[in-house]
C-alpha cells in the first residue's frame, strides 16, 4: 500500500488522529527530500498488563507501517523498574516477553504487515558502557528541576521520590539516539519528556528528532486509563461477559462528550480499526433496542456520532452494548491466539503470578492459664492426674487416702467431732 501513496498522502496518514506534532519539518525532509522511509520508535515500560487503551497507539503504529515507515517498538524493561519499582526486577524479563507477544498479536489482528516492525528490549543496549557514559554526560547538562518536571506526568509521583525517577526521562531522551530514529511517538502525556529530548540531545552533539503525540483516551471511570486501576480499563484477555459488565458500569453521562471514554474509544480505536480491516472508511453500528424502533444507526464519521449523542438521539443505553459487542469482536482473535499458545500462557503466569491466598488463622479463645490444658498451665492425663506449671495448685491426689491427706480432712475430723459433742452436752 505504501508504494501507491504519494509523499503528502504518507504524511497525512502518519498525522491522522494525532493531537500534536513537534518539528514537522523533520518528517517532511525525510519523506519528501530524502525520499526514504521515516524511522519511528514507540516505547512502553513493561509494567502492568496491557489493556484496551493500547489499541490507540497500535492503530497509529499500523498507520505508520502502511505509510512505509520503519517502526521500532521499545520494550522498556529498565524504565519499568526505574518507575518507582512498578516492575520488580525478578519479573521484568517475563513481562517484556509478555508485552512482545501482546503487541505482535494486536497488530496481526489489525491485518497490518509487520515485516518492517522491530521489537527491541531496552536492556539489550541500555547496560552498555557507551550508553552509561552518555547517560552521565546527559545528567551533567540537565538540571534536577528540569528532569523532575519532564517526568511529572509519566513517572509515578510519591511523597518521597527516589533518584530513579530523575533518570527515567534522561534515558527516554537518549533512546532516540541509540535506536537511530527520526521520530519518537507517544501519548500527549509524554510531551515534557519530548521537549527535554529536543533541548538536551543537541548539547551532546546529537541531532534533534521530531515528536508525534496521540491524545489520551479517558478510562471507563472517566479518568486516565491505567493498568493499576481495574475499574478504568478492559483487559485484552477479558471474555465478552466481563467486557459487557465493565462497559455497563462505565462513566458515560448522557449528552456529555467531555471525559467520555466510550466515545473516545469509538473515535480513536473502533472506527480506525474497522477502516484498517476493510481497507476503506471505518463504520460503527449501533443496534436499536427493539426492532420496532427502526433500522440500526450506522456511523462512518465521528462528528455525526457526537452530534447525535449531544442531541440525545444516541443514548448511553444504546451506545454501551454496541461498544461492548464491537470490542469483544476486536479481542476475539487475540484471545484465540492466547488460548492456542501454551508458551504465552506460561509467560503470563510468570509475568503476573496470581497473588498468594493467605490462610485465615484460627483465633484461639483465651480462657486464661488456670483451666486444664492451658498453655503453660496444666494438662490432664488419662489416669486423672494433671501435669504442668500449675499442677501443685490443681492436682489433689491419685487416690482417696492421698486426697484426704491433701485436704487435711483426716487430721481435723476427731477434734471437730469432740468439739461438736461438747456443745451438745451443754
Amino acid at each position: 500500500m505504501a508504494e501507491s501513496l504519494s509523499a503528502q498522502e504518507k504524511i497525512a496518514l502518519i498525522q491522522e488522529n494525532l493531537q500534536e506534532v513537534l518539528k514537522q519539518d523533520i518528517i517532511e525532509d525525510v519523506i519528501v527530500k530524502q525520499d526514504r522511509p521515516l524511522k519511528i520508535y514507540w516505547g512502553t515500560a513493561t509494567t502492568g498488563r496491557p489493556h484496551c487503551g493500547y489499541f490507540v497507539p497500535m492503530v497509529k503504529l499500523a498507520h505508520f507501517l502502511r505509510a512505509g515507515c520503519t517502526v521500532k517498538i521499545l520494550l522498556a524493561d529498565i524504565h519499568g523498574f526505574l518507575d518507582n519499582l512498578k516492575a520488580p526486577i525478578e519479573l521484568v524479563k517475563f513481562r517484556a516477553e509478555y508485552y512482545r507477544l501482546v503487541v505482535t498479536s494486536v497488530l496481526k489482528s489489525l491485518n497490518v504487515p509487520i515485516d518492517r516492525l522491530n521489537v527491541v528490549l531496552g536492556s539489550s543496549y541500555q547496560l552498555s558502557a557507551e550508553y552509561t557514559m552518555d547517560l552521565f554526560r546527559l545528567s551533567s547538562v540537565v538540571t534536577e528541576h528540569d528532569s523532575k518536571k519532564a517526568g511529572a506526568e509519566v513517572v509515578k509521583q510519591v511523597a518521597n521520590p527516589t533518584l530513579s525517577g530523575l533518570i527515567y526521562p534522561l534515558m527516554q531522551a537518549l533512546d532516540e539516539q541509540y535506536l537511530d530514529v527520526d521520530v519518537q511517538f507517544g501519548g500527549v502525556d509524554q510531551r515534557k519528556i519530548f521537549a527535554l529530548a529536543s533541548e538536551s540531545l543537541p548539547k551532546l552533539n546529537y541531532k534533534e528528532r521530531a515528536h508525534l503525540m496521540n491524545p489520551m483516551v479517558p478510562g471507563l471511570s472517566g479518568g486516565k486509563m491505567s493498568s493499576s486501576d481495574p475499574d478504568s480499563k478492559v483487559d485484552l484477555l477479558d471474555p465478552p461477559e466481563v467486557v459487557q459488565k465493565k462497559l455497563k458500569k462505565a462513566h458515560c453521562a448522557p449528552k456529555e462528550l467531555e471525559g467520555n471514554g466510550i466515545i473516545g474509544f469509538i473515535e480513536y480505536v473502533l472506527l480506525p480499526v474497522d477502516g484498517l480491516k476493510s481497507g476503506g472508511k471505518g463504520k460503527f453500528v449501533v443496534e436499536r433496542r427493539k426492532p420496532e424502533d427502526g433500522e440500526p444507526l450506522v456511523y462512518d464519521d465521528i462528528t455525526a456520532l457526537k452530534a447525535d449523542y449531544e442531541a440525545d438521539k444516541l443514548t448511553p443505553q444504546l451506545l454501551k452494548p454496541a461498544v461492548a459487542k464491537a470490542l469483544s469482536g476486536l479481542l476475539e482473535p487475540i484471545q484465540e491466539e492466547y488460548q492456542a499458545s501454551p508458551e504465552w500462557q506460561e509467560i503470563a503466569n510468570k509475568a503476573y503470578p496470581p497473588p498468594e491466598v493467605k490462610k485465615k488463622e484460627k483465633k484461639v479463645k483465651d480462657r486464661g492459664t488456670r483451666f486444664p490444658g492451658a498453655k503453660g498451665g496444666v494438662e490432664t492425663k488419662p489416669d486423672g492426674h494433671v501435669e504442668g506449671k500449675l499442677k501443685d495448685q490443681i492436682n489433689l491426689a491419685t487416690g482417696a487416702e492421698e486426697a484426704m491427706k491433701s485436704l487435711d480432712v483426716a487430721a481435723e475430723t476427731p477434734a471437730r467431732l469432740d468439739q461438736s459433742l461438747q456443745m451438745h452436752c451443754i
